[in-house]
């Protein structure tokens, strides 16, 4: 088999390349690689009905080099304790993991707060949130391949630095290299419900100091609300549904020390995930006609080879993982998260609109399979490697999980053979995976009916074309179709389907699966902060485990853009300013007179530089001067326009700004010149993008064959600049195959 028979698109071709294929191997030579041998397994792969997560796309087999690799995607480490010793172990720990190539989720709660009497030089502590800035560094240190490591921090609701917590993403400067996630227990939900006070406490165990803050849940559960609108984060992890619906919830001999990167799997202290997921669009038969439907014994036959192949993955290398405790917290528990992925092209293929009833119907349907012929397999699999060590048959029989989901014919043979695994089903956000085979992430919608692609021509010009999503491609071509209006209405996507429906079709799976999905919703700019606290409500009330939501147009969709744009320059590099540009004036009204701002543009409509003219009735030029040259020479050394503003919203109120206010002189929003700065930069940045189309609107159509993009398109690629999908905790360009888990 070609490459370009296996994957058609170029697109596709190019993340296998960069990502997957190792040196100068053929693809025969990698799918003998990936499968080891394993024709049964090498030939579901070659039908695109099964693939590892890239971990083990990209390294399986490479220990016979010498290569010093792990297997799986994430671990947990041991939450580090209240001493010096342990949290700088946990970040040495972290730098290990992360130079073998897999991420790593922490918890920090066990970490004093802020306040608390410590005996030496510093006489308090600086807190919980302060140490998180040396785990982020750590982070960002530790290369892989080129790529930076990924991490997970969390924290629990009753912590009382829950507050700086929430908050610390609000700096677009700190925390940038980790996600973070917040553990909220059943009580302080119900408190939220009840409008009642919650409280956070801490009591050490060397001096016996009990902290206590007395908050209102409401009002805390809206300030993670509000963050979540701006910086679409911290993430919810409800951790008592977490604790309580997996297969060995009654042992308390086992217990959940955090979550992986994108939260998908709850683990103990160093434990880790092997990831591989199921094509669930490859198992419809006669799609796109009335006879279309699921095919489930294909779909068992398909499951039972997955839960085999990573069995076969996690016993060869269990000697792989970095840590000593990491090797022995996988044979003990011997954990592997088998997932799915492509639902919503099976849904559009069998007919079925994503999030009616049907949909939900189907997903039932599908998960009950699923997560029995898993729990069979794993219980066939003792024959070969026994029970895992820490298997308690008596334990394991009473969970709720298991009672709920097993088939008496499952129950009949785990009684009588056991489990190789402590943790079996898993849905990882599979951005890199899907795409390279041309399907939908996850379990969540499509992104986008098309999105635009740029191509440059033999003259350099860059030119704009639609690309229509495969799924949407295949049954326009199939049906002969000139404009997507002609699709049918079950070509929904994440702009929209409502939350509502988006944590049902989550609830609906999350009933089958032992560890957790990994889910973004994707909420338009119009999204309220009020709405975001229900979506959170909703989801603790609907049974999920976690959710994050990415709101179009965000604040932190500016930082996605620019991040990397920063770290390509060189500390002390700046560049060229532009010979040529796109501009616009702003009046300012200031506390003592007026000024005028003028802001250019690049040609993808981002600010470059800005310049300063004084007004007729006077203001400080040469202090209006000074800010916009700072902020020009601040662009141009990589820093992102965001920590520009943010710094800029940080001055002091200003005595003249004050005054002019309190003589009802009517001034630009703000509490000085700085400020109002920031405040035009913000209205720039969108009026950038609109100057830019206005210009671009007198170019023959024949030369840019696009029209309107869709309003979720506005996060930009950092390596091509056109547009990024948000899914599941990852960002996926579909221009260049440029991806990322953040």
């Amino acid at each position: 088999m070609k490459l370009e028979q296996w994957l058609p698109q170029e697109l596709s071709q190019d993340i296998w390349k960069k990502k997957y294929k190792y040196e100068d191997e053929t693809l025969a030579e990698w799918f003998y690689r990936v499968s080891a041998g394993n024709e049964e397994l090498a030939e579901i792969i070659k039908q695109k009905k099964f693939i590892f997560g890239g971990r083990i796309l990209a390294n399986r087999g490479l220990h016979k080099q010498g290569k010093k690799i792990t297997y799986s995607n994430c671990y947990v480490l041991a939450p580090p304790e209240d001493n010096l010793e342990s949290i700088f172990k946990c970040a040495a720990e972290m730098a290990r993991t992360f130079s073998y190539g897999g991420g790593v989720g922490i918890d920090i709660s066990n970490l004093a707060p802020k306040g608390a009497v410590i005996n030496n030089a510093a006489k308090e502590t600086s807190g919980s949130v302060s140490f998180m800035d040396l785990y982020s560094l750590t982070t960002e240190l530790i290369a892989q391949n080129g790529r930076r490591g990924a991490a997970m921090i969390s924290i629990s609701c009753d912590h009382p630095d829950l507050l700086d917590f929430i908050n610390v993403k609000n700096n677009p400067d700190k925390i940038t290299k980790a996600n973070i996630s917040i553990r909220i227990k059943d009580d302080f939900m119900k408190a939220v419900l009840n409008d009642e006070d919650y409280e956070l406490s801490y009591a050490r165990d060397n001096s016996g100091e009990e902290i206590v803050k007395v908050v209102k849940a409401r009002e805390v559960l809206n300030l993670i609300a509000k963050s979540n609108w701006k910086m679409a984060e911290p993430g919810m992890l409800y951790w008592d549904r977490i604790k309580s619906w997996n297969l060995f919830s009654e042992d308390d001999s086992i217990e959940y020390a955090g979550v992986n990167p994108c939260a998908e799997e709850p683990l103990p202290a160093y434990g880790s995930c092997l990831l591989g997921s199921v094509n669930l669009s490859e198992f419809v038969t006669d799609p796109f006609t009335d006879k279309a439907e699921f095919n489930l014994e294909e779909f068992k036959q398909t499951v039972s080879i997955a839960v085999r192949a990573l069995n076969e993955v996690l016993h060869e290398g269990l000697s792989s993982h970095p840590l000593k405790q990491q090797q022995e917290c996988v044979n003990e528990l011997r954990q592997i998260g088998l997932g799915c992925f492509g639902w919503h092209d099976a849904l559009i293929k069998i007919g079925v609109k994503y999030g009616n009833q049907k949909s939900l119907d189907l997903a039932n349907e599908i998960g009950e399979e699923l997560i029995n012929t898993a729990l069979q397999e794993s219980a066939r699999l003792t024959d070969v490697y026994g029970v895992y060590p820490k298997y308690n048959k008596s334990i394991v029989m009473q969970s709720k999980f298991l009672q709920t989901n097993a088939s008496i014919e499952t129950l009949m043979l785990i009684e009588k053979k056991g489990l190789a695994n402590s943790q079996i089903l898993t849905v990882p956000p599979t951005g890199s995976i899907a795409t390279m085979l041309g399907v939908s992430t996850a379990l969540e919608p499509m992104y986008s009916i098309s999105y635009t692609r740029k191509t440059e021509s033999l003259h350099g010009e860059d030119k704009y074309y639609k690309v229509f999503t495969p799924i949407v491609k295949q049954y326009m071509d199939r049906f002969n179709l000139k404009d997507e209006s002609e699709l049918p209405d079950y070509f929904n996507t994440a702009a929209t389907i409502s939350y509502i429906d988006r944590i049902k079709m989550q609830a609906a799976w999350q009933k089958y699966i032992d560890a957790s999905i990994s889910s973004t919703i994707n909420v338009p700019e119009s999204f309220t902060v009020e709405q975001v606290a229900d979506l959170y409500v909703q989801a603790w009330k609907y049974g999920l485990k976690g959710v994050t939501i990415f709101r179009d147009n965000c604040f932190r969709a500016g930082i996605l853009t620019t991040r990397e744009k920063e770290e390509i320059l060189e500390r002390g590099q700046i560049v060229k300013a532009p010979f040529e540009s796109i501009g616009k004036t702003y009046k300012l009204v200031t506390g003592c007179g007026n000024a005028y701002l003028t802001i250019s543009f690049d040609e993808n409509g981002h600010i470059i530089q800005t310049f300063t003219n004084k007004g007729s009735s006077g203001t400080c030029r040469s202090n209006q001067e000074a800010v916009s040259r700072l902020i020009s020479h601040s662009l141009r050394g990589g820093i992102s326009i965001e920590s520009i503003i943010d710094q800029l919203k940080s001055v002091d109120v200003c005595p003249s700004y004050a005054s002019a206010k309190a003589r009802g002189k009517k001034v630009s929003q703000g509490s000085s010149c700085p400020y109002a700065i920031a405040v035009v930069l913000e209205r720039a940045m969108k009026d950038g993008k609109n100057l830019l189309n206005s210009i671009k609107g007198i170019v023959e159509e024949s030369e840019i064959q696009v029209e309107e993009k869709s309003n979720v398109n506005t996060v930009k690629c950092p390596e091509c600049g056109e547009p990024l999908a948000v899914e599941g905790g990852c960002v996926t360009c579909r221009n260049c195959s440029y991806s990322v888990c953040n």
